[in-house]
């Protein structure tokens, strides 16, 4: 099975008039012609779910958002474009290859869910991106495909978190990219507080906690958050139809995904396939299968579910398949592990990635996640004892406790999972029968040049505060940085 091109067009659309040549803004054409609530219906018909990792069905948010409307500030729509997932790059690639669609796609969702605004979410370090979008965004402009809806382009840091949805809206607000507790369908880019005292009241938090209510009589408004590639998304199924969109893909996962391909395979790469195609085929298609003479021994789904070991490659790539196996499609991102890597150093490299990006706001995440990560960094090092292993299983069921946001549960699982996975990897490491590695580096991707993954490689001296110099200032983030005051985004 071949890769298809539904989302991801396989030349880049350099110019508006192009996009239209490829069938390109008939999906807003058609929403200016019909009422918001037929629209969410088409979106709710099609099965569309959230490709931003979660997989949430993306026409019953929106219906949400438009029911909770408040009668006091207007709705927002949100693209969240700042991937951070390590081994995930398919967001960026739909932004350089076709940003139109993305950008149709949000003002279509603006239509639906009644915003006067729309804001796109990327880091700042995203250059080319950030260059793309706007570019396309004067050219919408231009045809009056905008009329009524302000488009924005923000430019955030390059933590982890930023790409949180709940978190994104915090920085986007002024604030630094702690995940709050109230969904952002109920609370949204604008908050509405009226003394300092209400932020994180009593509870050491220091996201904004307060949550709307259905109707908006708080005052405040809520915001549609949506992914890009799931924004690329609904033009054709507002111009073709939901009985179209449904032709390709599983009956619970319909359509198509777009899939980043990293680690011990013949080349690094973007690509879209149908979904419920098989984990293994994705590899080959993506990335070009195993390295010659190797062969596949894991796959991460970015840094986000269970680990998915080689007897299990066959498993479809949709949310119920993967969720049958224990483990989960996330954002399309696969690491893939051969038997010359160390699944060991693979877990410390996972662990620190996940404690260092912590903001420390849920004391377990943040400490029982350092502990965790230093004991795994033991093992790898060959510097632990069977007292160790014990430490690593006991913290990873207490690093997700009250845990705010999905960060603790992601530690838990992938730790857990690799340790029952491949356990013989670590015991080799305690008892002197492997020798002493160092934690394998996990982090973001900053490109993908040509066949080879480049990768944010400064992630190996960020320090648990945040900080990049030698010391850590034992201080977590959360204490340390003042929430009232904007994030200065990070220089690589």
């Amino acid at each position: 099975m071949p890769l298809v091109h539904r989302v991801l067009p396989p030349q880049p659309v350099e110019s508006v008039e192009e996009y239209v040549t490829r069938r390109g803004g008939r999906g807003l054409e058609a929403a200016v012609h019909v009422d918001p609530d037929t629209l969410i219906a088409e979106v709710e018909a099609s099965g569309l779910r959230g490709r931003g990792g979660a997989g949430f069905p993306t026409g019953r948010k929106w219906r949400t958002v438009r029911d909770n409307a408040s009668d006091v500030l207007a709705t927002t729509v949100v693209v969240n474009g700042a991937e951070g997932e390590p081994g995930s790059f398919k967001d960026r690639t739909l932004m350089r290859m076709d940003p139109y669609a993305v950008v149709e796609g949000a003002l279509i969702a603006a239509r639906a869910v009644g915003a006067p605004s729309v804001v796109f979410g990327l880091k700042r370090a995203f250059v080319t991106e950030i260059s793309r979008l706007r570019a396309a965004i004067v050219d919408i402009k231009r045809e009056g495909w905008a009329a009524g809806i302000d488009l924005t382009v923000f430019e955030g840091p390059d933590e982890y978190l930023y790409g949180e949805e709940t978190a994104l809206l915090e920085t986007i607000d002024g604030r630094y990219p702690f995940p709050r507790i109230a969904p952002p369908f109920r609370r949204g880019v604008t908050e509405v507080v009226e003394h300092a005292d209400d932020v994180g009241s009593g509870s050491g938090l220091s996201g904004h906690v307060e949550m709307a209510v259905p109707g908006g009589e708080t005052g405040a408004p809520p915001t549609l958050v949506d992914n890009v590639e799931t924004m690329a998304n609904i033009p054709r199924i507002i111009a073709r139809g939901a009985d179209w969109f449904r032709t390709e893909g599983t009956a619970e996962s319909p359509g198509t995904i777009v899939c980043t391909v990293t680690g011990s395979t013949r080349r690094a790469g973007v690509g879209e396939v149908l979904m419920g195609t098989p984990l293994r085929e994705v590899l080959d298609l993506v990335g070009g299968g195993p390295r010659r003479g190797h062969r596949i021994r894991a796959v991460l789904p970015g840094v986000s579910s269970a680990v998915i070991p080689e007897h299990l490659l066959d498993t479809p790539c949709s949310y119920e398949s993967m969720a049958s196996i224990g483990s989960g499609l996330g954002c399309g991102a696969f690491l893939v592990f051969d038997e010359e890597d160390d699944l060991a150093a693979v877990a410390a490299g996972v662990s620190r990635f996940l404690a260092v990006e912590s903001c420390g706001q849920c004391t377990p995440c943040k400490r029982d996640g350092i502990d965790l990560s230093n004991a795994l960094t033991r093992v790898s090092r060959s510097a632990a004892s069977s007292r160790d292993l014990a430490e690593i299983r006991r913290l990873a069921d207490t690093v997700s406790e009250g845990a705010r946001c999905s960060l603790g549960l992601q530690h838990e699982a992938l730790v857990k999972s690799l340790v029952t996975a491949f356990g013989d990897d670590f015991q080799a490491h305690v008892d002197g029968r492997a020798r002493a590695v160092d934690p394998t580096l996990i982090a973001e991707l900053r490109d993908i040049s040509g066949d080879e993954a480049v990768f944010y490689a400064r992630q190996a001296q960020k320090q648990p505060d945040w900080t990049y110099g030698a010391e850590d200032s034992g201080k977590w983030p959360a204490e340390r940085l003042d929430e009232h005051r904007a994030p200065q985004p990070l220089e690589d």
